[in-house]
């Protein structure tokens, strides 16, 4: 597709939300004026802490979680860290936070993935930046960022923020049965709409917003990983 779209000279957006989300916005622009800071992304779904629920989840999604709940993550890391597997000097799998299973889906076939995952990656570049993501971990993803030399924790901001959990309330009422946080993500995916929108009707550039070579490279970078960390965790 992105082969055929350059030969063609079309432009292909894709709908990464949390390039264009607050917290990942605040949380870059505080990283910014901290020299030598570390940023770490968190993501967390809402799946109940069982071999049922998570076999559940592990067979609907079967690419695993690289490819599934992290991919935003990855995206983020190709799209503003200098992320590609040939800028990988090394990850490393924070094996105390992390946990990988073997479990029957539904069907009666076992899958393996993880259920938390957490990693850092350094680059040849000389950047550093790390992901946590927990399928039984609540609604919020957020954001850190700590001081290069000491680790100690110097910002943090979450999604959503004080100002957008009304709306998150409100929407979560109207609809029940829906997954708790495609409500967190409701204004991100409206942003990117816009944004993309405006790109399609006058050409203004859609900031922030990932293109397609962006996400081929965030695929990557997530087969890359995934049997790298799966070896680090056995």
């Amino acid at each position: 597709m992105a082969a055929e779209a350059k030969a063609a000279g079309v432009e292909v957006l894709m709908g990464y939300n949390k390039n264009v989300c607050k917290y990942v916005t605040k949380t870059r622009e505080f990283a910014a004026t901290v020299p030598g800071s570390h940023t770490t992304f968190v993501s967390n779904n809402a799946y109940e802490n069982t071999p049922e629920s998570l076999g559940e989840c592990f067979e609907r999604n079967a690419e695993g979680m690289l490819k599934n709940m992290a991919i935003h993550e990855l995206a983020l890391l190709v799209s503003f860290y200098d992320v590609s597997v040939d800028n990988i000097e090394s990850v490393t799998a924070d094996k105390e936070f992390s946990s990988m299973q073997t479990l029957p889906g539904p069907s009666g076939k076992e899958f393996t993935d993880f259920d938390k995952i957490k990693f850092t990656i350094k680059t040849k570049t000389g950047k550093s930046v790390s992901v946590a993501a927990d399928r039984c971990g609540g609604t919020d993803s957020y954001a850190t960022v700590q001081d290069g030399s000491s680790d100690e924790e110097l910002f943090r901001y979450y999604m959503p923020d004080e100002e957008d959990k009304a709306e998150v309330d409100a929407l979560m009422a109207q609809y029940p049965d829906a997954m708790p946080y495609f409500f967190t993500q409701d204004k991100d995916y409206i942003t990117v709409k816009e944004r993309v929108a405006k790109f399609c009707a006058d050409g203004s550039e859609a900031t922030g917003v990932a293109t397609i070579d962006i996400a081929v490279e965030t695929l990557k970078v997530a087969e890359y990983l995934t049997p790298s960390l799966m070896e680090q965790l056995k």
